[in-house]
């Protein structure tokens, strides 16, 4: 496009570009209206103007350029040579200064002008593409779980950060200006047992020129918690000789520690189960003892006492009845053995439901220790699954041993109560406490033991106490939705109670009761 006085000088200008082969797709103008029209209907690749056209200057031109945002080279023709002029117009933007008696320049002139402005233009969209690209990756280190960054060491071993994510504020306590500007504060941050292993694989790293996989422990400056990093880089050459690395830092913390408590928990349960084995093989050599001490002593006295007897020899009456008498005291002292082993290994109060059956183990605790065991339960009966019920009454047995070993407690109190399909168990006690330290020690078993048949059960096992103030055990277990066999066909166990001693009743003697 060119603004001129006339057609025929911008004829002229027409016929110059074209004679040297450029492909012209031509406009002439010499108003502002018309600049107008043309910048808003059209896009230009170089402007030349006249300097004396009344009705559009170079000011307004350049002006009017800037405002539409066309990006396009002015190229000033002169009617004559002014230097002053050519500067001024210049450095307000104009592209080149030509003479009207030297046109042969302005082909050159045009030509240098085009490619610039192709030049500029690719630069521009390359700009754009870049800024784009930055947001883009910005973004995305933004959103990612760790601190993207890349890591230069120089070949005289000078190291530093080129770049590094915001995400280092959070991570290491450092913003990405500190690392860039000092690269020495990150290794700062490693604990000293972890330093050397990270120091090798780097060196490892740059030589073979191979992933940098690291994992360690950090420590930030006025934080007390210690932090566990991983960080994965990958090297590369660099342009001066040196080495530069691109990666990631992600804290893993989390699952370290549950790393940790896996190991232990499994640790635990190793030890947990080679104590119950222990124990296991403890009460089998109990019972063992106990059936070949007691009732296979009182059953060899017996054959013995049956011996004379079975002889041929004539014997009063007298000989017969004593005989008798005696083998009726060892039978029953037999019968007495025999219960009290099957009630050691299943009371058969455990008929009654779980409510007697606590009654009963309080009573018994209290006769046998002359510590006071008051239960309080809402519900005469609380109906539960036989195996719940079994795994709720042995759980209170260990309780009860518990404190009955290391309470020092002269009361204990217990709550039963069933509510929202759930069961609760606080059992209480006013002896000398009980501290965290002693709950984690290797040899405590027994809460040991009890926590897992609660986690077992879906339920929930918390012990909590204070020294000189006594403790507290809570159970808290979900009852499943079965019921004992005889819940359809309920009979009231309060009339065997009176007829029959605890541990005396068994399932069936309440189904023969049932079938008379």
């Amino acid at each position: 496009m060119t603004v001129e006085n006339s057609a025929d000088d911008a004829d002229l200008i027409r016929d110059t570009l074209a004679q040297s082969g450029l492909q012209l797709s031509f406009s002439w103008i010499n108003t502002t209206q018309e600049l107008r029209k043309a910048l808003r209907s059209s896009v230009w690749d170089i402007v030349l103007s006249n300097t004396n056209v009344p009705q559009l200057k170079v000011d307004e031109i350049l002006q009017l350029l800037m405002d539409y945002g066309h990006d396009v080279p002015l190229i000033v023709i002169s009617e004559q040579e002014d230097e002053d002029a050519a500067i001024s117009l210049m450095e307000k933007g104009a592209c080149d200064y030509v003479v009207r008696k030297n046109l042969k320049r302005l082909v050159p002139i045009v030509r240098r002008s085009l490619r610039e402005a192709e030049n500029a233009r690719r630069i521009n969209i390359t700009q754009v593409a870049l800024q784009k690209s930055e947001a883009r990756f910005r973004a995305i280190t933004a959103n990612l779980p760790g601190v993207v960054f890349q890591f230069l060491l120089t070949p005289d071993q000078n190291e530093s950060f080129p770049y590094v994510s915001n995400a280092s504020e959070t991570l290491l306590g450092l913003s990405p200006h500190m690392l860039m500007a000092n690269a020495t504060l990150f290794s700062r941050l490693i604990l000293p047992e972890d330093k050397k292993h990270y120091e090798r694989l780097l060196r490892v790293s740059a030589d073979k020129l191979s992933t940098l996989n690291w994992e360690g422990r950090i420590q930030v400056k006025g934080d007390s918690d210690i932090k566990w990093i991983s960080l994965r880089a990958t090297p590369k050459m660099a342009a001066d000789g040196g080495i530069l690395w691109g990666g990631i830092m992600i804290n893993i913390t989390r699952n370290k520690l549950a790393e940790r408590e896996i190991t232990h928990s499994r640790e635990q349960l190793v030890e947990l189960s080679s104590y119950l084995q222990k124990a296991k093989e403890h009460e089998r050599a109990r019972i063992a003892r106990e059936i070949h001490d007691d009732i296979g002593g009182t059953l060899t006295a017996i054959k013995c006492e049956l011996v004379p007897c079975m002889d041929h020899s004539p014997r009063l009456s007298d000989f017969y009845q004593k005989k008798a008498a005696i083998i009726e005291n060892l039978v029953d002292h037999v019968i007495d053995s025999t219960r009290r082993i099957s009630m050691d290994l299943r009371p058969g109060i455990l008929d009654f439901g779980i409510v007697a059956a606590v009654q009963w183990q309080a009573k018994e605790f209290s006769r046998r220790t002359d510590i006071s065991c008051h239960v309080s339960c809402d519900e005469e009966e609380i109906l539960l699954d036989a195996d719940l019920s079994v795994a709720i009454f042995r759980l209170f047995q260990e309780i009860l041993t518990n404190i009955s070993k290391h309470a020092q407690a002269t009361d204990v109190w217990v709550s039963l109560v069933e509510a929202e399909e759930k069961i609760t168990m606080e059992v209480r006690d006013n002896g000398c406490g009980i501290n965290p330290q002693d709950m984690k020690k290797q040899d405590s078993f027994g809460i040991r033991g009890m926590h897992e048949r609660c986690q077992q059960l879906k339920g929930s096992f918390q012990v909590s106490g204070e020294s000189g103030k006594g403790t507290k055990v809570s159970i808290l277990i979900p009852v499943q939705e079965m019921k004992p066999a005889y819940a359809d066909d309920p009979i009231d166990v309060s009339d065997f109670k009176s007829e029959y001693e605890p541990g005396q009743l068994s399932l069936m003697t309440i189904n023969n009761r049932r079938k008379q």
